[in-house]
């Protein structure tokens, strides 16, 4: 029996020390990875990447800026809404809407907007709010040459679709690395419709974007592009497209797709960024639209003389804010 106990007497003293080693290995460990978390949590800002711009990306350059033009038909209540949440997003320089309306823009509502404009503007900026007022209502008109635009960069939308600032200035950061192509949040895609020809295609939208993981497209709809597409749009591109456009108010975002492809030979690039939608269902819910979108890409696929659409697989998206990617 004494020999017994003196044995566990000895294990014991042995294990005391064993414990007490495990227990300052798991306490060094705590601490090695809270401070792996606290160090990843700064990287962004280390190499220069912040989640909000500073002051030094607010550059009075034409590449330190951009521009919205934003498209709007009779809902003035998204119209203030979407103003009033852009006018605070860091590298905005201004806004042009894009008025079709038979009546012009009453006194009330530009006051209201310009009201808006200036009290919402992040980091003491004040974003110039301008009302591009057409006389025919067309489509086309979203792309008409602006005289007065300060920057090179573009980001065309809709009224009735928002994105926050954060997903704006990734695409904004993304179009600077490439300029020359269209850069946006909405993709399409076509393919050859071999059942009716290899000289036949289709227009594909969301689903048939996520079913086969490539796009060829992305709508102006939520899209960067450079300002001089607006003068090769007006002044270059065949008249008989802008009049398919009129005639059929459908299709404007993939004759701009068409263009820019056809200009660069390039695919745009998608921006993965959370969509909020604030109006009603528009053109894409109703019956046949996928069918008109495919005549439009066959038509101007004659019209170009070939498909200048490129198909991708990549996509941009904020690695900071995922933890695969």
């Amino acid at each position: 029996m004494r020999l017994n106990r003196r044995a566990v007497h000895k294990w014991r003293q042995l294990g005391i020390p064993t414990a007490g080693s495990m227990k300052i290995k798991i306490l060094l460990c705590c601490c090695i990875a809270l401070t792996l978390v606290v160090l990843a949590g700064r990287a962004s800002s280390f190499m220069g990447w912040t989640g909000h711009p500073d002051s030094s990306y607010r550059l009075s350059s034409p590449r330190g800026r951009y521009a919205i033009v934003m498209n709007t038909w009779k809902r003035y209540d998204l119209l203030k809404q979407s103003i009033a949440h852009y006018v605070s997003c860091p590298r905005l320089e201004s806004i042009h809407i894009v008025w079709s309306e038979p009546e012009p823009p009453s006194e009330s509502l530009k006051r209201y907007l310009n009201r808006v404009a200036q009290s919402n503007s992040g980091d003491g900026h004040s974003v110039e709010l301008k009302f591009d007022i057409n006389t025919e209502d067309s489509l086309n008109n979203r792309f008409k040459e602006i005289k007065d635009l300060n920057t090179d960069a573009v980001f065309s939308i809709d009224d009735d679709v928002i994105f926050p600032c954060s997903s704006v200035e990734l695409a904004f950061s993304v179009w600077q690395s490439a300029p020359e192509t269209m850069v946006g949040f909405v993709p399409r895609v076509h393919w050859v419709d071999e059942s009716k020809g290899k000289d036949h295609y289709a227009y594909g939208g969301w689903w048939s974007v996520w079913w086969t993981g490539t796009y060829s497209m992305v709508l102006s709809k939520a899209a960067f592009f450079h300002k001089k597409y607006f003068s090769l749009y007006t002044n270059e591109m065949p008249a008989s497209i802008r009049e398919y456009v009129t005639k059929n108010r459908n299709c404007e975002d993939i004759a701009m797709s068409f263009l820019v492809a056809n200009a660069t030979g390039a695919p745009p690039i998608w921006v993965k960024g959370k969509i909020f939608e604030i109006g009603s269902t528009g053109i894409s819910s109703l019956g046949g639209h996928s069918k008109r979108r495919t005549e439009c890409v066959n038509r101007f696929v004659t019209v170009f003389g070939g498909m200048p659409l490129v198909s991708t697989s990549v996509k941009a998206i904020d690695s900071r804010s995922v933890w695969f990617w």
